[in-house]
């Protein structure tokens, strides 16, 4: 699953790839969900709100994120990593380069079932269809992007 570009410019040049989805049987209704963001140089998400808690890790290049709970934008550089808490909005999610790839691993914790992302955009036009990240069941995800289409993860802002 590719998230390349979407409605109302949600996302740039940002490509999700789920790694995996599990219930955490030690914390009944959550789960922990594990993404890789790739993001084309100069590309970036719209802003949005994640449900749960997010951990990120830069795998590669340089990432310019900013969070409402965490202060000023900040780039984070391969091998660093920063953390959302729940019910923060992330202001900035971009490749802080415009000459070359970043990509980051993203740990999501949060309810089962719960729309992990909402684009801010969704929010304000009161959307019915989750931009991304919408779980079915424990194992499935449906998707809207520049198209709708299943996966079995599905795939997420950062």
């Amino acid at each position: 699953m590719a998230v390349a570009t979407s409605e109302a410019g949600q996302d740039a040049g940002a490509e999700v790839k789920p790694v995996a989805m599990e219930k955490l049987p030690n914390v009944p209704g959550k789960a922990v969900s594990a993404v890789v963001a790739n993001y084309a140089p100069g590309g970036k998400s719209g802003k949005h709100h994640d449900a749960g808690s997010v951990l990120a890790y830069v795998l590669s290049g340089e990432i310019r994120s900013e969070n409402s709970a965490n202060g000023p934008a900040k780039v984070y550089k391969a091998g660093e990593s920063f953390f959302e808490p729940p019910g923060s909005e992330h202001l900035v999610s971009e490749n802080a380069r415009t000459t070359e790839p970043a990509s980051l691993l993203a740990i999501f914790i949060g309810d089962e079932g719960a729309n992990l992302t909402t684009f801010d955009s969704d929010a304000e036009t009161g959307s019915a269809v989750p931009s991304a990240f919408q779980s079915q069941d424990a194992f499935g995800v449906e998707v809207r992007a520049a198209v709708a289409e299943k996966t079995p993860f599905g795939a997420v802002a950062l």
